[in-house]
């Protein structure tokens, strides 16, 4: 049959979402979900949200949200735009800012999502490797990016989990020639972010997201801040309604929540230590993580075994296929209850 499709569409096999298996007793560690439920002042919301404001079109712009989001980051409602979670802004910057003249620079390894973004732009992908053994960032980002019109930083990485240093991440910011884009969605569970870089430079874009920190992953919403010119700019690629009435009114219930979010941050912290200790106790090579989880080798280097050893105990992690990525397994952190199972599981296998 004739294919109706533009090349760049026929030719790529789409992203692969984080597995959302269906199986008893299960242990789910896979897609880095917040094991806490979200603020109660969002059941609040839910229990007395009149249904009958549905029957109305939610505020476009969320400007509401885009107020919090503006004051919580020293800037103004015009620097933020609010977007369907964190992949709907992605999908707006690179409508942006990519083409097939227009190539875009990432770091690898770091989230699969962004070289199908570029593909479905037809735009080149220019790949900045990380140390193989230590995924720290090279010097030479700038210079390796080349001609991109486009830089990606994911701080802190994924899957990797540590953070690019940040007086790097500010050299990069000042001296690349197009679009630097900060995405902090694991920023809740780092020692430092780069907020104060969309105020100082022009070309910086910053992206933050409900799914992690704020334990609304099935919410999805996420926002961006940046220049007054980058932002208006975005506004024109923005859905006319892409947040509806009731992920504004929830997010913004969790968002004045400050306190039980970072007592929530901290409890995953805490415990995102110690299993990185029993981890290494038990011969794996475990990379330090500013994230809500691990990438860890085991003692053997078989990512692929382990993976499959812990699914038959319905313990369910993430896998990356890949000569330095294949040796790992990401692993978010659970409950203390789900990471003692884990542990339990890994035990047989290597203690």
């Amino acid at each position: 049959m004739k294919s109706y499709f533009r090349k760049e569409i026929d030719a790529i096999a789409g992203y692969t979402p984080g597995e959302q298996p269906k199986v008893a007793n299960l242990i789910k560690l896979n897609t880095n979900e917040n094991p806490y439920p979200p603020s109660p002042e969002v059941l609040k919301v839910l229990r007395n949200f009149d249904p009958a404001r549905l029957r109305r079109y939610p505020d476009p712009t969320a400007d509401a949200l885009r107020d919090l989001f503006a004051v919580s980051v020293n800037m103004q409602r015009d620097n933020v735009i609010i977007g369907n979670g964190s992949d709907d802004l992605l999908t707006m910057i690179f409508r942006a800012f990519t083409s097939p003249e227009l190539p875009v620079a990432v770091f690898e390894p770091t989230y699969s999502l962004y070289p199908v973004l570029a593909a479905m732009q037809g735009a080149p992908v220019i790949k900045i490797l990380l140390d193989q053994n230590t995924f720290a960032y090279p010097a030479d980002a700038v210079k390796q990016a080349g001609n991109a019109n486009l830089l990606i930083i994911t701080r802190p990485n994924a899957p990797t989990g540590n953070c690019a240093d940040k007086e790097l991440v500010k050299e990069i910011c000042a001296n690349f020639d197009g679009i630097v884009l900060i995405d902090e969605a694991y920023s809740d569970f780092a020692s430092d972010n780069c907020a104060e870089f969309a105020a100082e430079f022009d070309n910086v874009l910053v992206m933050r997201t409900f799914s992690k920190g704020s334990s609304m992953a099935g919410l999805r919403l996420g926002y961006a801040f940046g220049s007054k010119v980058l932002i208006s700019g975005l506004m024109k690629l923005k859905d006319s309604y892409n947040v509806d009435m009731l992920s504004q009114e929830l997010a913004k219930a969790n968002f004045q929540d400050a306190a039980y979010r970072k007592e929530c941050s901290e409890k995953i912290i805490a415990d995102r230590e110690k299993l990185a200790a029993d981890l290494t106790e038990l011969g794996f090579n475990v990379v330090p993580s500013q994230a809500n989880f691990l990438f860890a080798a085991p003692p053997d280097g078989d990512g692929a075994g382990c993976f499959a050893a812990l699914r038959e105990e319905a313990v369910i992690v993430r896998y990356f296929p890949g000569e330095v990525t294949g040796k790992y397994l990401r692993i978010t952190i659970g409950t203390p209850e789900e990471n003692a199972r884990l542990l339990e599981v890994l035990k047989k296998r290597f203690a």
